[in-house]
Parts: C-alpha cells; sequence; structure tokens
C-alpha cells in the first residue's frame, strides 16, 4: 500500500510541478506541499518500518551481491542488485527533492506559518537547482522502473506487488531459499 501511496503523491507532484512551468495556471502550490508532505511521511513511514521490521539489511547492496550479474546460477535473495540499486538511486533521489522541498516550503504561507526569508537568494537558489535536479533524476528512475517493472519476464513482480505474494515456482525459480525465505501469513 505504502508504494502505491509514494507513487500516487510523486505522480500528483510531478503534474502540479510541472503544468505551471509549461504555462497551465491553477492553484497549485496548495496541493502540490500536501503531495509534499504525504509523501515525506509514507517515506519515513518506510524507513521506520524498515529499520523496526529489521528489513533494513534486505536491501543494503553486499558485497556478494555484485557477483549475480556475471554469474547465472547465482540467484538474489530478496532483492536483486538491480532492484538494490534501483532502491538506492531512487531513495537517494527522494531525498534530495524532499529536503530541498522543505526548505522551499519554509518560504511559502501555510495554515501553520507566514512565509520566512530565513534563506538568502543563493542559498535558495541552490536549492530550486538541487530540487529540480534530483526531480529530473526521479522522472529518469520512474521511467527506467515502469520499463523493468512491465517486461514480460518480471511481470511476476509487478502482481506480488498487487496481491503481495509470489508462487513457490516463482520463489524457486527467481530467488535463493538459502539467502530469502518470506515468512508465511497466516
Amino acid at each position: 500500500i505504502m508504494h502505491w501511496v509514494m507513487a500516487i503523491s510523486v505522480i500528483v507532484l510531478l503534474i502540479t510541478g510541472v503544468l505551471p512551468i509549461i504555462g497551465i495556471e491553477f492553484a497549485w502550490l496548495t496541493v502540490h506541499w500536501i503531495a509534499g508532505l504525504v509523501l515525506t511521511a509514507a517515506v519515513l513511514y518506510h524507513i521506520l518500518r524498515s529499520v523496526l521490521q529489521k528489513d533494513l539489511e534486505s536491501i543494503l547492496i553486499r558485497r556478494s551481491d555484485l557477483n549475480e550479474p556475471f554469474d547465472e546460477n547465482l540467484k538474489p535473495g530478496k532483492y536483486s542488485l538491480a532492484q538494490k540499486g534501483m532502491h538506492l538511486a531512487v531513495t537517494i533521489a527522494t531525498l534530495l527533492v524532499i529536503i530541498s522541498g522543505l526548505f522551499m516550503f519554509a518560504m511559502i504561507d501555510t495554515p501553520w506559518w507566514d512565509r520566512t526569508n530565513a534563506l538568502s537568494e543563493a542559498t535558495l537558489g541552490w536549492m530550486f537547482f538541487i530540487h529540480g535536479l534530483s526531480t529530473l533524476g526521479l522522472i529518469a528512475l520512474i521511467v527506467f522502473h515502469l520499463y523493468f517493472t512491465l517486461r514480460p519476464e518480471k511481470l511476476f513482480y509487478l502482481r506480488s506487488m498487487i496481491k503481495g505474494w509470489i508462487s513457490e515456482d516463482e520463489l524457486a525459480a527467481h530467488h535463493d531459499p538459502k539467502r530469502w525465505a518470506p515468512e508465511e501469513s497466516a
């Protein structure tokens, strides 16, 4: 569910961030910062859940993962090297977007505070630059993510995201049970 919350908030952020640039005028700012807060909350939840459930280990890139692309017989644990790399890249881009967005957020009027002019023009310029550049990186990563998710040989991953499980045959074919044995839910 959190994947879809993050996906929807990113889509809303992209729409509300791009449309004003191309000249479509509407009251985008409020929708944009609310979607940004939703994304921030979802990312914080994702991080806390990973740490508290001790699932963070499964997404970290290990030295042993680096052999996967060169050995056809080596199967990944829960996540492949490509998935771990994509997660790391998306995490970095998303954190840069969030951090720069929070600095920019302080510069607008909200229900909680009036705009502050605490940032210098140079600092604010850097925040806009980082925000825009990391957003472009995130867009590229989303395109890669969609492409590799929709490849026919990877559709079982898409189905598992929707249904919440993979079959035992898919587990045996694509994962090393010594490196990942999913817990069965009751």
